[in-house]
Formats: structure tokens, sequence, C-alpha cells
């Protein structure tokens, strides 16, 4: 067999192969898509402007909790601004299962007068608490929530803090369940809350 047949028959064989691999789509059955597990959350006692609040306190409701500041300059009023629209969607009685968590970051500047003031702006169901840093660190890392301070020149008071955007939400029996993404939509966050008030 000549070396020009053999090349022939490579080509062919190639030109198989690959039209194989460009035409061939096997049926595989379908997995879903692993869901990234749940940092455990769980009980904590902060600061707000009428004393001592415990997530506890709101066993029965479902709760919406975020960790920011006041200070932030964009991130934070998007957030709570879409989530306040989202609870205006809820009916009156689903209003009085349903409370917020604001936890600010930035015990340093927020004290709990100005996160009263800050929140109500938004929304009556949110409530601003904030604590030592010790304790908001430890609360952060159950939550899976990162901050940072960074040195910002321009700023007021020299500093912004960097901080994960999510909203948690916590079920009537204290258990994280799920965390709302930033920017997501009015009617998507009443339709969280709402699956979560219906679940049995």
């Amino acid at each position: 067999m000549s070396e020009r047949i053999l090349i022939a028959i490579a080509g062919l064989l190639a030109a198989l192969v690959l039209g194989l691999a460009f035409f061939w789509s096997p049926e595989l059955p379908e997995r879903p898509l692993p869901m990234a597990a749940l940092p455990p959350g769980g009980d904590f006692t902060l600061q707000s402007s009428t004393g001592p609040v415990s997530l506890k306190d709101y066993r029965g409701k479902v709760v919406l909790v975020y960790f920011g500041y006041t200070y932030c300059p964009d991130i934070c009023p998007t957030a709570l601004a879409a989530t306040a629209d989202g609870l205006k969607q809820l009916t009156a009685e689903e209003l009085t299962r349903v409370a917020m968590l604001f936890i600010s970051v930035d015990p340093e500047r927020d004290s709990p007068a100005r996160l009263k003031d800050y929140v109500e702006f938004f929304h009556p169901n949110i409530v601003g608490v904030t604590g030592t840093p010790e304790s908001l660190a430890e609360i952060a890392k159950r939550y899976g929530v990162f901050y940072a301070r960074q040195k910002v020149e321009t700023a007021g008071d020299g500093y912004v803090v960097d901080h994960t955007s999510d909203t948690y939400v916590v079920g009537p029996d204290g258990r994280l369940l799920s965390k709302i993404s930033h920017a997501s939509p009015p009617d998507q966050v009443a339709a969280e809350i709402r699956k979560r008030l219906n679940q049995p």
C-alpha cells in the first residue's frame, strides 16, 4: 500500500472522528448543581437605640439580617431600598411576621441612635444594631460575612468599610435558610420572604 493511500485513509479517519465529536451529543442524565453550603448562623445579642436586641426575640418571624454601615456610599442604601420596597409588597398581616436587623460593622461611627435614624428612613420594620468589634467579628464569622476597613484619603473620616452585601434570611425557628443577593429586585425579595413565611 502506497504512502499516498495511507495518508488518505488517515485523513478520512481524522475527519470521521472530528465529525462524530462535532455532531454526536449523547443525552446525559440531568444532575442538579451542587448548592453552596450555608454558614451556621445562629443567635446573637447586640445593642439598639432602645437596649439589647437578640435574634431569639424574633422567634416565630422571618428575619432578614444585613451587615453594613450608615456611612456606606452606595451598596447599603441600594440594598436597603430594594428590601424596603420588597417589604412594601407584603400584606399587613405578612408584615407582622417579618423583621429586619441592620447590623453595623462600623461601631466606631455608628451609635445606636444614629442607626435608628438611618434605618427608619427606609422602613419601620428595620432595627439598627451594633456591638463591640469582637462581638461583631464573631457574629460575622458565623454568618460567612467579610468586612474590612479600607483607608481612603477623600473620605471624611479617612476610611470606608468593604463588606459582604447579601441579605440573610432567618426562619421562624432561628435557622439560617437562605441569602438574597445584592441588587435583587423588590419582587424577588418579596417572593423569598413569602416562600419562607409559607414553609411548614
